[in-house]
This record gives structure tokens, C-alpha cells and sequence, in this order.
């Protein structure tokens, strides 16, 4: 999808219902499927927000960002995510979280970007977070300056996120789960899943509405 296409969409996807956790049921791993809405409220999660940036690239093409996290000592170490991280007392609200984690990991300024829309939050058990992701967008392709919390860019095609094809079943070990089998998305030969696959997946069912 060219990038003008991308924008006339833009008042359509403010309006559509979201596809809330059936469409982000569709690409969770079992372990995720166990937490119940009560039983996520008694664990008290800490507070995240995540942005899926969605821009031009050179050619037109409607992108969006996802990034390799760096390795270090904790459980998302080297796993493929939106920028985003944890709210801080400093910030507004949720939105202000995902922009200024935007602005930290990748560089892009906060006032260039431009929420279009809230999405379901997504639990993630392993850390206990409670993420709440936005979509966003600027309007020009980006010079991403990143941070050392970010090992790697991965700009993404919208095109390959709807492909059907790009959806695998993988069978992966962490340091919290061994031997099990996720789906996930493959994108630009990266394994996608968890929380950011969820997410994925009920952006998806966005633009598959309309």
C-alpha cells in the first residue's frame, strides 16, 4: 500500500471497532491464553505503552517500525519489539509514554508523530506488564537514531503484514519457557511473536476490515 493511500484510510481506521483479544488471541502462545482478566487485576501489573509507527519509506511504501532489542540480562533480551517501554510519574498519560520511549529509542521527535488510534492493552506474563499500544504516524521517511537499548531497525512493509503467508508456527525456548510452539509472523526473516505478534495481529484485522 502506497503511503497517500495509507493516509486517505486514516478517518476509516480512527472509526473501525477494534478486534479487542480475539484478533490478538489469534497470534498468543498458550501460556498467554491461562491469564484471565481477574487474575491479570490480582498481579497488579506495572504500566507499559508501545507505538507501531506507521511512515513512507524512499519509495512510497507504507512502513512500519519494529526493532531488535539489544542483549542484555532480563527477559525480552534480544527479542523483536515496538519502541516502547515502561511509564514513568513524569509522564501525561500512556501516549505521552509510547512517544517519549519513540523519541529515546529510535529519534523521533514527539511532536512529529501523530496517534491515530488506542488499541486493546496486551499482558505480558513473563515481566508482568500491562502494555498499551498506539498507532502512529509521521509523514516523511525517517533517519532512525537509536539508543543502546535497540540492537537493530527492522522497517516492515504493511504489504508483508497482511500476507497471509508470512504466519508460521515456530517452536521456541527463552529463559523462562523451553521447546514450545508460538505463532508468530515472519517478517523481513525475523520471528515475530508474543506480545508484539498480538499486537500485530489486531492491527491487521484493521486494515483486513475495510
Amino acid at each position: 500500500m502506497k503511503f497517500d493511500s495509507f493516509t486517505k484510510h486514516i478517518p476509516t481506521i480512527k472509526k473501525v471497532t477494534l478486534g479487542g483479544l480475539d484478533a490478538q488471541f489469534k497470534m498468543a502462545p498458550k501460556m498467554r491464553l491461562q491469564y484471565t482478566q481477574e487474575l491479570i487485576d490480582a498481579k497488579k501489573p506495572r504500566k507499559a505503552a508501545v507505538l507501531a509507527l506507521f511512515y513512507p519509506d524512499k519509495e512510497q511504501n507504507t512502513c512500519f517500525l519494529l526493532t531488535l532489542r539489544a542483549r542484555y540480562k532480563g527477559t525480552h533480551s534480544a527479542q523483536v519489539s515496538f519502541p516502547g517501554g515502561k511509564y514513568e510519574n513524569t509522564d501525561t498519560d500512556f501516549m505521552h509514554t509510547a512517544k517519549r520511549e519513540t523519541f529515546e529509542e529510535v529519534g523521533i521527535k514527539m511532536n512529529d508523530i501523530n496517534i491515530i488510534k488506542d488499541l486493546t492493552n496486551a499482558y505480558i506474563p513473563p515481566s508482568n506488564f500491562l502494555v498499551s499500544p498506539f498507532i502512529g504516524t509521521i509523514d516523511y521517511t525517517p533517519k532512525f537514531i537509536t539508543n543502546n537499548e535497540v540492537e537493530k531497525i527492522i522497517e516492515v512493509k504493511l504489504s508483508d503484514l497482511l500476507n497471509e503467508t508470512n504466519i508460521e508456527i515456530k517452536n521456541i525456548s527463552t529463559s523462562y519457557m523451553k521447546n514450545i510452539d508460538v505463532p508468530c509472523f515472519k517478517l523481513n526473516n525475523y520471528v515475530v511473536w508474543g506480545a508484539t505478534a498480538m499486537i500485530l495481529s489486531e492491527i491487521k484485522a484493521i486494515f483486513k476490515s475495510f
